[in-house]
């Protein structure tokens, strides 16, 4: 079939030439799918096509090109601070140049201080060690040892100044008269510069006391001031007083309160432990109680049960005895009316006593029958009370053991109760003896190292104090060593100043001993080589021959 609608002639469309194209390996494939009508394929020119794609993608364009937009005007922006970023002609830049440059002086305004507060340190580091060194050095100077050894140096100083003294009086004895001429125009110029220097003291006295009298104005005027200044503030010290003991006194009513508050629920506690013992205590009473009536109503159950079987006993046995008279009567009212019977008519009589066999017959069955009856019945009804009274005896006794078993467990745990409380107080009792025991070793061995410390810091300080006195004594004995007897007598063991022997476990101290009347006063020392009385001649003088 050819192509029709305007179409070339030629080949149709299924022709030899597409059945060859689709037999053959082609690379490019078909522009449209195959078995597919042209006919109802819809051309679009090219124009109109992108039109309508245009259309289909214009939200999807827009929101591209914004995008693009805004990327290159962000990386025109990054790149113009970029650009900008290092140039010193901007506000920015001489901005963040003044910043930098307030900074750098801030670090080295800081490393100064530094430096200032290092070499501030190490001068009051300096300070603090010389005003230690001066103080243990005035420490030590103020020791009893030192203070001793002190007075001895003076007094070594004070023999060799009195020895030069009087070798110096010697000296100016021997002296000629050349000496005395020389002496007397050495005194008159002495005396001469003696009042000269006296006047040139009287003026500088005088230029003196015009200073001191003008210091004295000043000084009285800055006392009047002073002294306003004190009123001023002994004012406001009063007035800060007041306002203290006001505010103290709240406090005080406040505390008061306090105490006054916790003192009542205290003794609300105390009462409230003191009633829940006195319920407790009444409950036990009333469980004692319950118990006693308990056992005191089954003792009573118990006479009753015997008390009414007795009855029943006592009651068979009246209805026995009244029955067995009773026959009795009737046995004697037999005899005795047999006779007159007999007497009177024999037929009657045999009437009678036929009659009266017959209603004793009867009576006498119908008796054993009521009395079989009864028996019956109280044997019925003796089982009946033994029954119930074995049911009541075995709820009594139930009852009677939960009882007893309760009152073996009350005891048990008051026992166990007590038993702890007992052990608490005894564990109590080892530990707090244990503890003083601790506390014993403890402050014995604290006294130990305590004495132990301090002989040992006698040690040091000795010493240290034989230490400086050997100085001492080498640099007096330089001169002379006639003179240091006082110094080394004074360098002898044993600190203290006492007179007494030293004491070897103290650290050698030298105690001091006091008179035992009101004065308390040191005791002397006397250290004489012997006495000097003959005792042997008191002795023959009073009379004793050995």
């Amino acid at each position: 079939m050819q192509a029709r609608f305007g179409r070339r002639s030629g080949l149709s469309k299924e022709s030899t030439g597409m059945k060859d194209c689709e037999k053959d390996d082609v690379p490019y494939p078909p522009l449209l799918p195959r078995k597919v009508n042209l006919q109802e394929v819809t051309i679009i020119p090219h124009n109109e096509w992108e039109r309508i794609r245009g259309s289909l993608d214009k939200l999807t364009r827009e929101a591209a090109a914004l995008r693009a937009e805004r990327t290159a005007k962000r990386r025109m922006h990054t790149q113009s601070q970029n650009l900008v970023k290092h140039w010193t002609n901007t506000y920015a830049g001489m901005k963040e140049q003044k910043l930098k440059a307030k900074q750098k002086r801030g670090e080295e305004l800081e490393a100064e201080r530094q430096i200032l507060d290092v070499e501030e340190e190490l001068h009051k580091e300096g300070e603090r060690k010389k005003a230690i060194e001066s103080a243990k050095q005035y420490q030590f100077y103020q020791t009893e040892r030192v203070k001793s050894f002190h007075s001895g140096l003076l007094l070594s100083r004070v023999m060799k100044e009195r020895d030069a003294q009087i070798q110096y009086k010697k000296n100016t004895e021997k002296s000629d008269k050349k000496w005395e001429e020389q002496l007397k125009l050495s005194s008159e110029k002495a005396i001469k510069e003696e009042k000269e220097k006296e006047e040139k003291q009287r003026q500088a006295r005088l230029a003196l006391a015009k200073d001191h009298l003008k210091q004295i104005k000043e000084r009285e005027e800055e006392e009047k001031e002073r002294k306003k200044n004190e009123e001023k503030d002994s004012e406001e010290i009063k007035r800060q007083n007041l306002l203290y003991e006001i505010e103290v006194k709240k406090k005080l009513s406040k505390k008061q309160k306090e105490i006054d508050e916790n003192k009542k629920q205290f003794f609300d506690s105390i009462h409230d432990k003191n009633i829940i013992r006195a319920i407790e205590q009444q409950q036990e009473e009333e469980e004692d109680e319950r118990t006693m009536k308990f056992i005191k109503a089954k003792k009573r159950l118990m006479q009753m049960r015997q008390d009414k079987e007795a009855e029943i006993q006592r009651l068979m046995e009246e209805r026995k005895e009244r029955i067995n008279n009773f026959l009795t009567e009737l046995m004697q009212q037999k005899l005795d009316n047999e006779d007159f019977i007999i007497a009177r008519d024999v037929a009657e009589a045999e009437a009678e006593r036929e009659k009266a066999e017959k209603e004793k017959n009867e009576k006498t069955q119908a008796e054993l029958k009521a009395i079989s009856e009864h028996r019956a019945t109280v044997m019925k009804n003796k089982e009946e009370e033994e029954r119930q009274r074995k049911i009541e005896s075995k709820e009594q006794l139930l009852a009677l053991l939960e009882a007893d078993k309760l009152f073996q467990e009350l005891e048990k745990e008051k026992k166990l109760k007590a038993s702890i409380k007992q052990q608490e107080i005894q564990d109590a009792h080892v530990q707090k003896m244990a503890v003083n025991k601790f506390n014993a070793r403890q402050l014995k061995e604290e006294d130990l190292e305590y004495w132990r410390l301090t002989e040992a810091l006698a040690a040091e300080k000795e010493e240290e104090f034989q230490k400086y006195a050997r100085e001492v004594i080498a640099c007096e004995s330089e001169s002379t060593k006639k003179y240091t007897y006082p110094l080394v007598r004074a360098v002898q063991e044993g600190v203290g100043g006492g007179h007494g022997p030293p004491f070897v476990g103290r650290g050698g101290i030298r105690p001091s001993y006091q008179a035992t009347d009101a004065t308390g006063i040191q005791l002397p020392f006397y250290n004489s080589q012997g006495s000097k009385f003959d005792f042997q001649k008191s002795k023959r003088r009073l009379g004793f021959t050995w």
